[in-house]
């Protein structure tokens, strides 16, 4: 890795020479623009609005539109005579429990690794940042722009993370959100048993970007001249479902047998209260029976005794 900044990280009266290196790269697969007959690289050159000139790197200012038509240019001397007191320097301002930052505001993460002689004070710092289970806010400038951002340890380095400053975040200003919608328990219920159903523990290394290999195969054949293998076709979604209780019951029962669990069949709460009912009925027609069986014994009974009675008053 090259380091891309050297400075210091002042802690305190605590001065800790530091390099800074990118702590992540993009894998994504590049491609130049070329013309389709030749293969020939496209080249695009810098030329000037006004006078249709080329211009090189060393005419190039930057300009700042106020509108109407009128530009403000700035040269780098303008720039150089800014105060940025954090432009060879990593100001820790306070230390914070790191729940408290909210992750839409880390923008860029980098390593930081200590110079010379300052690989003590550096560990103290890390052991110390560990111990007490907090974050360092902290100021940097890179390129000449001044960002907020945080050191924390991890895997025993310091880790630096850029953050976005606070008016840099959007508000959420969507319709939606003053509409008076209500879920209903049984749905968050269900929705509820989906997540435990979905539950696991995080692990980056079990995730690949699929798309990024079918295309480096699809490169790899058009080196070698082969023909390229189609990739299986993706199961279509379903489509949207009426009945949200539907959608979620069944999706719960999906990912159980997805993770080899055998569905249950009392996962919707009303057909756990439906089955009760089902087994009251057989019990009522039972209650039925032994009432008619009573009255039946009941007029054999009148019967005998009526005929025992006419006996009697012949034999008399």
């Amino acid at each position: 890795m090259r380091a891309i900044w050297k400075g210091a990280v002042s802690f305190g009266l605590v001065s800790i020479a530091v390099k800074l290196y990118s702590a992540t790269e993009e894998k994504d697969i590049r491609f130049h623009q070329v013309h389709r007959t030749d293969g020939g690289r496209i080249k695009y050159q810098r030329t000037c609005s006004v006078d249709g000139e080329v211009v090189s790197y060393d005419d190039i200012a930057k300009g700042y539109d106020i509108g109407g038509g009128e530009m403000v240019i700035l040269t780098d001397e303008d720039f150089a005579e800014l105060p940025l007191s954090t432009s060879r320097a990593i100001d820790v301002l306070e230390f914070v429990p790191s729940e408290q930052i909210d992750p839409i505001l880390f923008a860029k993460a980098y390593y930081l690794e200590p110079e010379g002689q300052a690989a003590k004070p550096y560990v103290l710092l890390r052991d110390a940042l560990r111990d007490a289970d907090r974050v360092a806010i902290v100021k940097i400038a890179i390129r000449q722009r001044e960002q907020l951002a945080t050191l924390r340890v991890r895997d025993d380095v310091l880790v630096l993370n850029t953050m976005m400053w606070p008016d840099e975040v959007r508000t959420p200003e969507f319709g939606f959100l003053d509409d008076d919608i209500e879920t209903r328990p049984a749905e968050l219920a269900m929705a509820s048993s989906l997540i435990d159903s979905m539950a696991g523990s995080f692990k980056p290394e079990e995730f690949t970007d699929n798309y990024r290999a079918a295309l480096q195969e699809v490169i790899d054949a058009k080196v070698e001249g082969r023909e390229v293998v189609q990739p299986e076709e993706a199961e279509e979604a379903p489509a949207a479902a009426i009945d949200l209780m539907a959608a979620l019951k069944a999706s719960v029962e999906r990912a159980k047998q997805a993770r080899g669990e055998s569905p249950s069949s009392g996962t919707d709460g009303a057909a756990a209260k439906s089955t009760p009912a089902k087994k009251a009925a057989p019990t009522a027609k039972k209650t039925t029976a032994a009432k008619k069986a009573t009255a039946a014994k009941k007029a054999t009974s009148a019967r005998k005794t009526t005929t025992a009675t006419k006996a009697t008053k012949k034999s008399a």
